[in-house]
Order: C-alpha cells, then structure tokens, then sequence
C-alpha cells in the first residue's frame, strides 16, 4: 500500500463514506488525501501528526483533517489494548462544485476554514457521538443529512488547530517513506538522546542535507519537533498520574536537564509543568 498519497476505498459512485476502525491501533502510515475527514474516537489514545505538529487524541476527541493535509495515527496499545473510530470521508466537491458555496449553507464556511490546518474539539459533545453512531444503520440520505447536522455543530464550538500552518503541497511516494521513517524512528527512540546524526543515518541523508530536506517539508526544525513530541508525552503522563514527580515525567519524556524541560515546555505550552498539572 502506497504511503503517500492514499485513496480513501470507497464503491464506485460514492460520495460520502463511511468507515469503522476497530483493532489494536489506526492506520498508522503517514499519508494524505483529498477528502475532508472527520472522525471521534471511540476508544484508545496516542499520538497524532498533522502536517508539522504533533498532537495527541483520547476517547471523546473528534478530529477533523482537512483534504491533502498529512497525518499519522499512533495509538499507544499500553494503555487500550483495542481502538475504537467512526469516521465520515468527503471531498468540498462532492456534492456539487458549488453546493457549498450557496447562501442557505453560510454557516458552514468556518468549518472548511478550520479544516485547512485541521482542528479538533475536546470537549465531549453527547450529540456529536449519537450522530455518529446513527450512521451504522443510516441509508445515504440519512448520512448526507447527518453530515451537514455534524458540520453544523462543530462550526460553533470552541476548537483547537491541529497544525500551525496551511498545508499546501501534495508529497510524492518518495517523500511519503522518507517522512515516514523519519516519524518513526522520532515516536519510537523520542524518550532518548537523539542527534542530528543518528536520525540523518535513518533517513540516509547527510546531517546538512536533514536539516533543510525537514525544515522544508515541515516549516520547522526537526528540534523544534521532538521537543513538541516530548512535551506531548509529558503533558499526558501529568494528566494521567498526579503521583509522579515532575521530574520523573521530564526524565520519562527525554528530559535530563529539568531546566530545560520546564523551559521547552514554557516555549511550547505557554505555562510551567506544575501550573499545567494544577488546571486538569
């Protein structure tokens, strides 16, 4: 299967699909297509990628990503040994190249606006959930009805971008493995030291031409990466264990220098540790 770009598996003359993913862990192959996706998380947690930055998800999330935005799922099987998600797949021109664009439908332009950098509302909406389970049993008209219901909420509430830069550009299969085999090698080795060398090796690339083949691709440093995929991981294990000290969680996130653990988290997460843990 091609990492980049996917195509989404859907019957000949669809237009809305419908997916349930239920095993051990989501797709987790970097990749990109052209339809808009939007999914809630049933069950399991772990880490997401979207464009440059790195997130993470929970039971409760819905995600959007917008249409060639890229994205990596890892669920994290320590902690749910079964992932739950139901997702809808649309492109803006399915329905028609301007069906989005008449007036009676104004009130949906923020989502598609959000959608560019992808978004994601925490806050656990029961009506989002039902809609979503309704879709199991729904004909197409029912779908397509419930997806513009969805569309309509999710327009109003409070949200969160999921990148922090239009994506703009469609990888090639070459830069998809690459990409690929740089993320993995991050998410898998994040809570040890890691060089510019090491990871240059993994991409078999000189450390020089690492440096701008990832700051080109990613509009940041690959530094500025891991340390967002650190701090990730430590702001999870401050919500999940009050118990453990704030200095163990920076050791078990990469961090050997708490100094410098409290001041890439102030860079990242515009608070301390300690005020972090207080507000959950």
């Amino acid at each position: 299967m091609k990492v980049l770009p996917f195509k989404i598996p859907k019957p000949k003359d669809e237009v809305l699909i419908y997916q349930e993913d239920i095993g051990e862990s989501f797709y987790n192959q970097l990749h990109q297509h052209e339809e808009i996706q939007l999914s809630i998380i049933i069950e399991g947690e772990g880490t997401l990628v979207v464009g440059n930055t790195v997130n993470s998800y929970k039971k409760g999330d819905f995600l959007v990503i917008g249409s060639h935005l890229p994205h990596v799922f890892k669920s994290d099987s320590t902690k749910v040994k079964t992932s739950s998600m139901l997702t809808l797949f649309f492109t803006k021109t399915a329905f028609g190249t301007r069906f989005f664009d008449l007036n009676e439908l104004n009130t949906l332009r923020p989502f598609f606006k959000r959608a560019a950098q992808g978004f994601k509302i925490s806050r656990r909406t029961t009506k989002i959930k039902s809609l979503f389970q309704s879709l199991s049993s729904a004909n197409k008209l029912e779908r397509f009805i419930t997806l513009l219901n969805i569309m309509k909420i999710v327009s109003r509430k409070q949200y969160e971008s999921l990148s922090s830069f239009v994506y703009d550009k469609n990888y090639n299969l070459a830069d998809g493995k690459k990409l690929q085999v740089i993320y993995d090698y991050t998410m898998t080795n994040f809570k040890k030291d890691i060089s510019l060398v090491s990871v240059a090796n993994v991409a078999n690339m000189t450390k020089s031409a690492f440096c701008k083949y990832f700051k080109k691709r990613t509009n940041k440093t690959y530094f500025e990466f891991l340390n967002e995929l650190r701090i990730a991981n430590a702001c999870k294990l401050l919500n999940e264990d009050m118990d453990t000290s704030i200095s163990e969680i920076a050791f078990a996130s990469g961090y050997h220098n708490i100094s410098n653990f409290n001041r890439q988290f102030m860079a990242i997460k515009q608070t301390t540790p300690s005020v972090f843990r207080k507000l959950l």
